[in-house]
């Protein structure tokens, strides 16, 4: 009888793989043939001492894998800066559009501060400055609105401040009134700068990372 086929088997029972053969073969020549038992015994000490071997000490890289790493991680300064001018910019916002909002409020409510306007003439420039401090405020709360709100707000700024200066030459307003105006510049010009930080960076950040980008 050729032993090699139950020493494959018994080596696979070791293993936990197929046997090749029906368990009830492989028991009974293990039971008639001393050399393939005593065979089976050695493999299976030798597999156990194997299995039960003590792992290799392996040194403890802890401290000097964390000494390797950076102090920081790259960019982090970047947008940390990113994030607080970021929030200044809102912040300023905010505080202009609620000071737009006293300034339009008397006009709007009972038509003082109108000169010699007509009330109701006062009530329209209330309304109107008062709807440019809604606009701030929310640019302030949401900043991807200013984009849509800088046409607006950009013409009006622009033509106030030209017909502004030359009433001004012209004698048909007062200069405390044109310095009120210089809020409505000021709240202009940070709706802008909120709008250019919110501009998109797909193609920029497509080409750091090597992409094509279609024109």
């Amino acid at each position: 009888m050729q032993c090699a086929p139950f020493r494959e088997a018994a080596s696979a029972r070791l293993d936990g793989e197929p046997l090749g053969m029906p368990a009830a073969d492989l028991d009974r020549h293990l039971a008639v043939c001393p050399d393939c038992a005593g065979w089976a015994q050695t493999a299976g000490q030798v597999t156990r001492r194997a299995r039960l071997a003590p792992a290799p000490a392996v040194p403890d890289l802890t401290a000097a894998v964390l000494a390797a790493l950076p102090q920081s991680l790259p960019g982090a300064a970047a947008a940390a800066r990113t994030r607080l001018v970021q929030s200044a910019l809102r912040l300023a916002l905010l505080a202009a559009g609620v000071a737009q909002a006293g300034l339009a409020w008397p006009a709007l409510a009972d038509g003082s501060a109108a000169m010699s306007a007509p009330v109701h003439v006062a009530h329209e420039t209330g309304a109107w400055n008062l709807a440019v401090a809604a606009a701030f405020v929310a640019v302030a709360v949401l900043p991807r609105l200013a984009a849509g709100a800088l046409p607006l707000l950009g013409t009006f700024t622009v033509l106030l401040t030209v017909t502004t200066v030359r009433d001004l030459q012209a004698g048909h307003v007062h200069a405390d009134r044109a310095v009120a105006h210089l809020l409505l510049l000021a709240g202009a010009v940070l709706v802008a700068a909120v709008a250019w930080r919110q501009r998109p960076r797909r193609r920029s950040a497509a080409v750091l990372h090597g992409e094509r980008v279609p024109a």
